[in-house]
């Protein structure tokens, strides 16, 4: 993942050159405010020890392990020093990020960065409207996708993402336990890629907000390459499209973003990630 320039907190498809400017109604407010929204929903959804959506908008898995902690947001930068702090005391004890992205007021980078917090990595924002169909396309020989909706498959499910994240095995009960226990569950779809009965590849689906918030995309490393994160992308948009939601959003990581360009998806914007020295 690339560092950006400081503004990347902002849209980016407004600036596009007009060849490359993603259509008005994938970036334009309304649209953004609809992504951001479910982005926080699902985050903040792994709250499980502590949350907070007013001022501050934070969440407290209790686990050790950095996706599942952080902040999403803040309102307002006009007590940034006593917000900051806050978040350093309810994030006090788990490694954690400060997700900005285009919902954070601009400024937001540097008023972290000048408190000492250091930028890690950037994710590119992209979204496809719904509208389009879904190429139809054979998966691999053998691989099936199916729903998770039983407590018998989640820790294999939980396995497999866990182990591509290169999240401790002795996290994964407590990883089952949050999950099974979300609040939002009615609007979440998991999904797994079988093969030959086992569970090698992950996608999580939030339709929420008139968005389908594609999370937690993930391939054993045994079967990468083999058509798998094509099969569960097209399967995520599926069941975007069965919601009756009107577009697709995702956070890409550098393997994933060729992929999902193929699938029509485009950049408007990008979320940085901070994190303080503990």
């Amino acid at each position: 993942m690339t560092n950006v320039p400081s503004g990347a907190d902002e849209p980016l498809a407004a600036a596009a050159s007009p060849g490359n400017r993603a259509p008005r109604a994938l970036w334009h407010p309304g649209s953004m405010a609809r992504v951001t929204a479910n982005f926080r929903q699902y985050l903040t959804g792994w709250g499980a020890a502590d949350r907070g959506e007013g001022d501050l908008g934070y969440f407290r898995s209790g686990l050790a392990q950095p996706q599942f902690n952080g902040v999403v947001r803040v309102r307002s930068l006009a007590a940034v020093e006593q917000i900051t702090a806050t978040a350093r005391d309810r994030l006090a004890g788990v490694p954690w990020w400060w997700w900005v992205g285009p919902d954070s007021p601009a400024g937001t980078s540097s008023a972290l960065t000048t408190r000492g917090a250091q930028e890690l990595t950037t994710l590119p924002v992209m979204v496809r409207s719904l509208d389009q169909a879904v190429d139809p396309m054979d998966p691999p020989a053998g691989l099936r996708i199916e729903a998770v909706t039983d407590h018998d498959r989640l820790p294999e499910l939980v396995r497999t993402y866990s182990a591509s994240m290169g999240v401790a095995p002795s996290l994964e009960p407590d990883i089952v336990r949050i999950e099974s226990q979300r609040r939002d569950n009615a609007d979440i779809v998991r999904l797994a890629a079988v093969l030959e009965d086992r569970v090698v590849g992950t996608t999580t689906v939030i339709a929420a907000h008139d968005v389908a918030g594609i999370f937690l995309v993930h391939v054993a490393d045994t079967h990468r390459r083999r058509g798998v994160g094509t099969a569960l992308t097209a399967a995520a948009l599926r069941v975007g499209r069965d919601r009756g939601t009107r577009l697709a959003a995702l956070a890409a990581s550098p393997a994933g973003e060729p992929l999902y360009r193929r699938f029509g998806f485009v950049e408007v914007s990008r979320y940085r990630l901070f994190a303080f020295p503990s």
